[in-house]
């Protein structure tokens, strides 16, 4: 490990973390994927091939960006704006899968790329940058206030169409950098209320004319809300939250082990009849095969992550750096905190995938991008560090 880290600039702690749970998610990821195997065919093997490729890329991107200085990334950051308004629109004719048209099929290759992974990290960039540009203008709605806000509702209305929480999601992280980036309060608020209202009205008008299709998931949003609410009475149509949890309840009671490290890597149940038990449904199928003390370790690896990119943000001494940390920890943390609440009956069933762990994709390739930058930042904080030393050294000798 210490010949591979010598190689690896920035934060080692994010390193390890990052490595070790991609080196998990191979040996999950083969373990979780029957349902899958069963449902569109293949071997596990193939979807393994298929992981692997991802990782691969994730990696070498992760690896490439954080050897970059991170104001390109600032520089960079309308045009990566722009670029994600264009594949959200163009993936309205992309794909779909249960009325939701989220992926492009890459040519040529048999991958795909789920452009909402992309806008994500766009508008946190890009919001980011707005913060620093227009610190002085907060307290003026048309030259600080809407040129921060507008970006926000255009990418979350464009996302939240086909993917209701992850716009939610987003524009929640977006308003905590607002708050931390000083705009007032009460535009926050007007914002909330704005956001709010607009949402009512939009369902309203789906509702009075169906034919229009505004919302084509709208039924499925209402199903999983009421289903939650009533689920002792809709066994069948929570079978997949209940599922979930009956597979957390497997991991814990196991005779032999105690109930402390589940049924055994491979040997879980409920992943058969799981239908995303490699993304959607990951936490479950962990617990289930790996118990309570694992599932403890795991949430506390991520609180670790958390803690050394906030850190490395609050270090920076430049703003957009810290706000852009500080965005991308609350991402991570927000992807994995539902993933568990929903696997254990706390939210309704939603699509958010364990980062790091649930099977490749564009997620994973997202989430080694953002790790990159975070890790350019340490990096970049790293190198001035040692400047100032060698600097205070060579004062010292001429001073002698």
């Amino acid at each position: 490990m210490q010949n591979i880290l010598k190689y690896l600039k920035g934060d080692r702690v994010i390193w390890v973390i990052t490595l070790i749970m991609l080196g998990f998610s191979i040996v999950s990821v083969y373990s979780f994927v029957p349902v899958l195997v069963k449902t569109e065919g293949g071997t596990p093997f193939k979807y393994l091939f298929k992981h692997l490729i991802y990782i691969s890329i994730a990696l070498g991107t992760m690896y490439w960006v954080h050897k970059k200085n991170p104001k390109y990334v600032s520089q960079l950051s309308k045009f990566g704006f722009y670029l994600a308004i264009a594949l959200l629109i163009f993936t309205l004719f992309g794909s779909g899968v249960n009325d939701a048209k989220r992926w492009v099929k890459i040519p040529f290759v048999g991958l795909s790329f789920q452009s909402s992974d992309f806008a994500k990290l766009a508008l946190i960039i890009y919001v980011s940058k707005q913060l620093v540009k227009k610190k002085d203008k907060l307290d003026h709605w048309k030259e600080g206030f809407w040129p921060v806000v507008i970006p926000i509702i255009v990418i979350c209305g464009l996302i939240v169409k086909d993917n209701f929480s992850t716009a939610a999601m987003l524009f929640a992280i977006s308003l905590a950098l607002l708050f931390l980036g000083r705009v007032p309060l009460l535009k926050v608020l007007t914002l909330i209320g704005g956001g709010i209202a607009l949402l009512v009205f939009i369902v309203l008008i789906h509702k009075a004319a169906p034919s229009f299709n505004l919302l084509p998931r709208y039924a499925t949003w209402e199903n999983r809300i009421f289903n939650r609410i009533h689920d002792d009475e809709n066994v069948i149509e929570n079978a997949q939250a209940l599922n979930a949890q009956l597979g957390i309840y497997n991991g814990r009671i196991t005779t032999d082990n105690f109930g402390l490290v589940g049924q055994g890597i491979g040997d879980g149940q409920l992943k058969e009849y799981l239908p995303q038990a490699y993304a959607d449904f990951y936490y479950a199928s962990f617990v289930e095969e790996l118990g309570p003390i694992w599932a403890a370790l795991l949430v506390l690896l991520y609180l670790i992550l958390l803690y050394r990119v906030m850190r490395i943000g609050l270090n920076s001494d430049n703003m957009f750096e810290t706000y852009l940390c500080i965005g991308i920890g609350m991402l991570m943390l927000s992807q994995a905190s539902v993933n568990m609440m929903v696997c254990t009956g706390i939210f309704p069933v939603t699509g958010q995938n364990m980062p790091l762990l649930a099977m490749g994709g564009s997620a994973l390739i997202m989430t080694c991008l953002a790790l990159g930058i975070v890790q350019g930042i340490a990096h970049r904080q790293l190198t001035s560090k040692e400047s100032e030393e060698e600097t205070a050294d060579v004062d010292i000798l001429v001073t002698e």
